[in-house]
């Protein structure tokens, strides 16, 4: 599937089978980690057979179950962490459909293992992302109207439409959706609102954003 489909397709799992995941598949998730790392300067690592971050208080009440797989999103400290860790985070989770893999964003319902990744003097880990094999395949989310969350009007070009959508398709935190885009002589503006993640989730809202209007229409303001 290309990435448009894999937008439509992918929905959060939080429930995953006791499926081990084939190392082809993990060896091709590590090479877009890798390349993720170049292009942002990021310390991203992939953690496989570890099933002790999700076998806590808050990820059984979070209704995680079979999680041994994750993503850590660690990068050096600075203001601009969060966004570039929302941006790469969710290109390698719509790579993870790609390769047939179920996901799901999560900021608080694990623990932090010992030995399972690195995290350097200068650097923070942001969140992980879990990954594997689905129960099911999740629900799509409900949401806002194209109007709430930028200018979209009658006159505006098909690409922003198209852009808009896709970044409603964006997972954010709490399904909040704080986040908006606006079109002005062909620079899109991008900004997130207040509240808990909302850097993340504009990262991944405007990689969303660029894969539905297509980089070479537009620059962002």
């Amino acid at each position: 599937m290309d990435l448009t489909e894999a937008i439509k397709n992918r929905h959060s799992v939080r429930q995953y089978e006791e499926r081990a995941v084939e190392k082809e598949i993990f060896n091709a998730l590590q090479t877009e980690i890798e390349a993720c790392n170049k292009e942002g300067n990021l310390h991203i690592q992939l953690v496989t057979n570890e099933p002790k971050a999700f076998d806590s208080f808050m990820a059984h009440y979070g209704k995680f179950s079979g999680v041994t797989n994750y993503i850590a999103l660690i990068g050096k400290k600075g203001d601009r962490l969060d966004e570039l860790c929302g941006c790469y985070g969710e290109r390698l989770v719509l790579k993870a459909q790609q390769l047939g893999l179920n996901t799901c964003w999560v900021a608080m319902s694990y623990k932090k293992v010992n030995g399972a990744f690195q995290i350097n003097k200068d650097e923070k880990l942001t969140v992980v992302i879990a990954l594997g094999y689905g129960k099911t395949q999740g629900v799509q989310h409900k949401s806002k109207p194209v109007e709430a969350v930028s200018n979209l009007n009658s006159n505006s070009p098909e690409w922003f439409k198209s852009g808009v959508e896709s970044a409603l398709l964006a997972p954010t935190a709490m399904n909040q959706q704080k986040f908006t885009l606006n079109l002005d002589n062909g620079k899109v503006t991008a900004k997130a609102g207040t509240g808990f993640y909302t850097k993340i989730d504009l990262g991944i809202v405007k990689y969303h954003f660029e894969i539905g209007a297509g980089k070479e229409n537009f620059t962002w303001g």
